[in-house]
């Protein structure tokens, strides 16, 4: 309990520095929301209206302690300004928006790709000189070399535009109204499926390739050699000793895979126009929308530094040394 102790009030101190970078640095650039928002409605709104924009994008007159201390009171309300890209929306409702799909979409993607390529890792190194283990690590090294972006146009172009398996974009049929129906679902599901294997397809090498290397050195352990002497089962061996101890590198490279899973996959959602948050956080460069950007920075940085803690856990529950000298 020490040891998270000490790691979640590490976590506390960048989250409070995120916080503070994501207030201090818009403000070091030229001009402001309000003044960029006046320019785009061009004459829509008097000059007298720009103080009141101020305040409401979070830019509010006083010294920068005073708006600091403005700006985290906004915060423990859950209030993140008003975006400018869709004014006058709240950002949080833009950014909820995109939440769900990249989450469901980049989330899942996560996941399976973890699972299954720690599992072919394992696998390959178990059974080292097998086919396994010849033919898997230069085919993913080959897949993980081609630029993303390049496979998902060739994926899109083959199975969507010539073969026509799947949708060409977007996160569900134009024609068709959402619904909590199972025939809505299957829409999703289908647009989901080409952008998500695609991703899969792009980050599995690594996964593979890490497990296999490390379990690898693991083979030839003392405990593992003694686990070999007590007479236990293989598969025993496989997963509850080697598996295990080797996997401590993979779930350190998860936890921030699954951390920057808020950030979207930002190739993706333009490839296949996905309506993530990528998407949005293209948008808010684009159109310059200060808030939006600084909303977007925030959910990444917490969602980080929530899947580290995490992280932290499962080393807990993974590596028994931990719990000695925490």
């Amino acid at each position: 309990m020490r040891y998270l102790g000490k790691r979640l009030a590490l976590y506390l101190v960048a989250a409070w520095a995120s916080v503070t970078l994501g207030f201090v640095l818009p403000r070091l650039m030229p001009g402001d929301p309000a003044t960029a928002l006046l320019a785009r409605l061009r004459g829509k709104l008097t000059p007298a209206a720009l103080e009141a924009m101020r305040d409401a994008l979070g830019f509010a007159k006083g010294s920068l302690w005073t708006q600091y201390a403005t700006y985290w009171r906004h915060l423990a309300h859950g209030d993140l300004g008003l975006s400018i890209a869709y004014y006058p929306v709240p950002v949080g409702d833009v950014i909820g928006t995109g939440l769900l799909w990249t989450v469901a979409l980049t989330g899942a993607a996560v996941i399976v790709s973890f699972a299954v390529g720690t599992l072919l890792g394992a696998l390959a190194a178990w059974r080292r000189d097998g086919l396994l283990d010849t033919a898997l690590p230069p085919a993913l090294s080959l897949l993980g070399a081609i630029p993303y972006f390049w496979l998902a146009m060739v994926m899109l172009f083959f199975f969507g535009f010539k073969l026509r398996w799947f949708p060409l974009g977007h996160a569900y049929s134009l024609s068709r109204e959402p619904a909590w129906s199972f025939a809505f679902a299957v829409d999703i599901l289908h647009h989901a499926l080409l952008p998500a294997l695609t991703l899969v397809f792009a980050t599995l090498g690594g996964w593979t390739l890490g497990m296999r290397n490390t379990m690898v050195g693991l083979l030839d352990a003392d405990f593992i050699k003694l686990a070999w002497a007590k007479g236990l089962s293989p598969r025993r061996i496989l997963f509850r000793y080697a598996a295990r101890n080797a996997l401590l590198p993979n779930v350190t490279g998860f936890g921030m895979a699954l951390g920057f899973v808020l950030s979207g996959s930002l190739l993706t959602e333009i490839v296949f126009s996905y309506p993530g948050l990528g998407y949005l956080l293209v948008q808010a460069v684009r159109t310059q929308d200060y808030a939006l950007m600084q909303g977007l920075f925030l959910l990444i940085t917490l969602a980080v530094l929530a899947a580290n803690f995490i992280v932290d856990v499962a080393y807990v529950w993974l590596d028994p040394r931990t719990r000695i000298h925490a």
